[in-house]
Order: C-alpha cells, then sequence, then structure tokens
C-alpha cells in the first residue's frame, strides 16, 4: 500500500511543482538545486533545511546526476515510490523532448540566428541563477569556520588546480570526518516514507539490463555498443557530468568516430541551455551517432535507448539507498563525511558560477599553465557587452524585484531575440 508521508502535500501538488522545476531546470546542478532549494524549503516547507543538506551531500556520493537524483529522493521523501518515479521522471521528460527536437532540428537545419540569440539570452540569466544557489546554500551550509576552510579549499582544487572532482569529494569527506563536528543522531523533520523499495530496485536492475541482453543477442551491434557504453557511464559518473565529458568525448569521437569534434562541442553546448541535467548530452550523443549510421529512425531509437540505460540507473540507486539514509546518517564518522562534502559543494558551485561567467561574458580565452595551477583566464578583448547586460537585466529581476525564474527567463530570451534583429 502506497505510503503519504506528509498529508498535507497531495500528489497532485507535488506533481505540480514537480512539473515546474524541470521545466525550469535551466544552469547545470548548481541552478536546478537553487530551484529545488526555492521551491521546496523555501517557498512550501515540505522538506526541512537540514533533510535537504543532507539528502544533496547522499547524492553526491551516488553515481549519475546529482540534480536528478535528488530531486528523486525528495519525491520519495514526499510521496513513496509513485513520488520518486514523478519526481525523477519530470525533472528530465521537458530536456528530454527539448534534446530530441533540437537534434532533429540541427540534423537537417543546422544552428539558426534566432535560436543562437536566445540561448545567449538564457545563458546570461544562468549566470544569476547560480548566484542564487550559491547565496542560498552558502548561508546554510557553511555555520562553522572549518566548514568555510573546507569550501575555500575545493574551490581552489577545482578552480586553480584543475583536480578531478571524485578526488575533492573524497578528500573533503575525510576531512571532515576528521574536523568538523555534527549532531549524528539528529531527528528528520521530514517523515521517511515505510514502503519497501527491494522489489523496485530489483525490477529496475532487470529493466537496465534487459535491453542489453535482447540486443546482444539479436546480435544488433550498434545498438549493443550504445547501451553498453552509457550503461558504463551511468556507474562511474561520479561527481556529476563534467567528470565523465572528457572520456565520452574520447570514446564517441576519437575510438568510435561517432562524432566529428565540432558536434561533440554542439551537443554541450544544447545540453548546456536547455532544462534538465547537462548528462543530457549523452542523449544528442546517441541521437546523432544513430542518424549517421542509419538515419532517422535509427537516431530516435539511439536516443531513447540511450536515456534508458543512463537514467535508469539513477532510480536504482536511490531506492536501493535512500531508505537506510537516516540510519546510515546515525553513524558518527558518516554524518561528518557528508558534512564535508556539504560545505564542498558550495566551494565547487562557486567554481563553476566564475568559468560559467567567464565562458559567456567573454568569447575568447587564454590557457595559462603556471606550476601546479592550471588558468583559463579571460581574453579582455573578446569582452561582450551585451551578454553582461543581460545578467545584469536578470539580476535585477530575480535578486531584487525577486521576480520567479518562471517569468525571468523567457523574458530575457526574447529580450536576446530582439536585440539580434537590430
Amino acid at each position: 500500500m502506497q505510503n503519504q508521508a506528509i498529508s498535507h502535500v497531495s500528489l497532485a501538488q507535488f506533481t505540480a511543482v514537480a512539473g515546474k522545476i524541470g521545466l525550469l531546470s535551466f544552469g547545470g546542478p548548481a541552478a536546478q538545486i537553487a530551484l529545488m532549494q526555492d521551491e521546496l524549503v523555501d517557498k512550501r516547507g515540505w522538506v526541512s533545511q537540514q533533510d535537504f543538506l543532507r539528502a544533496l551531500s547522499f547524492c553526491m556520493l551516488l553515481p549519475g546526476p546529482e540534480a536528478m537524483q535528488l530531486a528523486t529522493y525528495l519525491g520519495w521523501r514526499l510521496h513513496g515510490l509513485r513520488g520518486g518515479f514523478i519526481g525523477g521522471t519530470l525533472f528530465i521528460l521537458p530536456g528530454a523532448c527539448v534534446i530530441f527536437t533540437l537534434a532533429l532540428a540541427y540534423v537537417h537545419f543546422g544552428h539558426t540566428g534566432w535560436s543562437q540569440a536566445a540561448f545567449t539570452g538564457i545563458k546570461a540569466c544562468v549566470i544569476i541563477i547560480v548566484l542564487q544557489a550559491l547565496l542560498k546554500i552558502c548561508a546554510r551550509a557553511l555555520i562553522l569556520p572549518m566548514a568555510w576552510a573546507i569550501a575555500a579549499s575545493s574551490f581552489c582544487a577545482v578552480a586553480l588546480f584543475d583536480l578531478p572532482y571524485p578526488w575533492v569529494v573524497l578528500a573533503t569527506a575525510l576531512w571532515g570526518v576528521a574536523a568538523l563536528r555534527t549532531s549524528a543522531h539528529s531527528k528528520s523533520h521530514t517523515p521517511v516514507p515505510k514502503q519497501s523499495t527491494l522489489a523496485a530496485s530489483s525490477g529496475i536492475a532487470t529493466l537496465w539490463a534487459l535491453p542489453i541482453a535482447i540486443l546482444w543477442s539479436m546480435k544488433q551491434v550498434f545498438l549493443t555498443k550504445i547501451a553498453l557504453l552509457f550503461s558504463t557511464l551511468a556507474v562511474v559518473t561520479f561527481g556529476g557530468a563534467y567528470a565523465v565529458l572528457g572520456y565520452l568525448a574520447q570514446t564517441a569521437v576519437t575510438d568510435l568516430n561517432w562524432l566529428t569534434p565540432p558536434q561533440m562541442i554542439d551537443a554541450l553546448g544544447l545540453a548546456e541551455t536547455t532544462p534538465g541535467p547537462l548528462i543530457l548530452v549523452t542523449q544528442f550523443v546517441g541521437f546523432l551517432a544513430g542518424f549517421q549510421a542509419g538515419g532517422l529512425s535509427l537516431a530516435f531509437i539511439a536516443g531513447l535507448l540511450t536515456l534508458w540505460v543512463t537514467f535508469l540507473p539513477c532510480f536504482l540507486w536511490i531506492f536501493l539507498f535512500a531508505p537506510h539514509l537516516e540510519r546510515l546518517m546515525s553513524i558518527a564518522w558518516l554524518a561528518r563525511a557528508l558534512a564535508g562534502i556539504t560545505a564542498a559543494v558550495v566551494g565547487v558551485i562557486a567554481s563553476l558560477s566564475i568559468w560559467f561567467a567567464g565562458q559567456i561574458w567573454f568569447v575568447s580565452h587564454i590557457e595559462r599553465t603556471i606550476g601546479p595551477l592550471h588558468l583559463s583566464l579571460p581574453d579582455p578583448s573578446s569582452f561582450d557587452p551585451l551578454s553582461l547586460s543581460f545578467s545584469a537585466l536578470a539580476a535585477l529581476l530575480l535578486l531584487w524585484r525577486k521576480w520567479d525564474i518562471l517569468w525571468t527567463l523567457p523574458l530575457v530570451a526574447l529580450l536576446a531575440v530582439g536585440v539580434s534583429t537590430f
């Protein structure tokens, strides 16, 4: 029998909010986490701040897109298995539909002027959304001086030394164990569903493996390669999509010749400017690979298969481990490790904010290596004042006037399109 964890939050209410989050989840994990924080914690109080931050740390430890897994976990907390499936599915569905539409247009028409302009406005707005995430999470996660030190160190590790993010997570977890003080036995403010998830986890694992077995038996070599490659990515994607983009590019471009280097860059650019997790770039890669291997029909099959084997494991990890989170968090050292990771998230978001602003406000960059430091510095001569103006407008509307993202994003995008026509 389905358990409803919070009686005053109906399934219809949660579905509506989950749909809104999925439609507005632009800007990568930082902006997406901020959106969930705003909608579920700040505005409605459906999830406590303590539970939200603890869930975020937990999702950072799992392979796969942390923002989608956070949406799945919070849905499970509110409405059990149904809530988890709704939260996770609605988080990726809008972006997947947009990627299919853009991929279809890409293979037939290429880029258009108005779409490029709209993406410029959206990306300029996303910078401010990420800044919102930084301000909100910083205020709530960095209470102890040691947490500030962890956040600053993680920022330097990523921004200056270009260290792999999984190593940063491991180091800050160990730092948290050694140095942070937490209350490991603190009680949850959000009731935990009593519904068993073991059967659902077993079913998901079966559904994940079934297409691979069928394609292998049918000797569908190309589709089998698609399924195996993106299943592998689903297992090793610790730390978000950026951690495996190099591996994906090397495999899809160099080893398998599915895409050209410019096509891979275009795929990443489109994924950056659509709602949903950045790992949706895999869907675009699968679609293009299928199109070049066998036309439009194979492209859609390859794209759907890529989505299936990439995102189905995300539900598996959440339903397998989430019911035990409260018990796991009663372990003092693990609670301190997760607190360390939460502090590190702030530093990583700050690093991504600066990197993203540099990519939008400057057209080109200068690479510098000074000893162990790896720097990508904006070229001052390539400064784009128009993008900065769009970001300033977004900051005015979001930070000062407190407009909703639902209105701000399309307004800035339409303004960018209008300006491009002159």
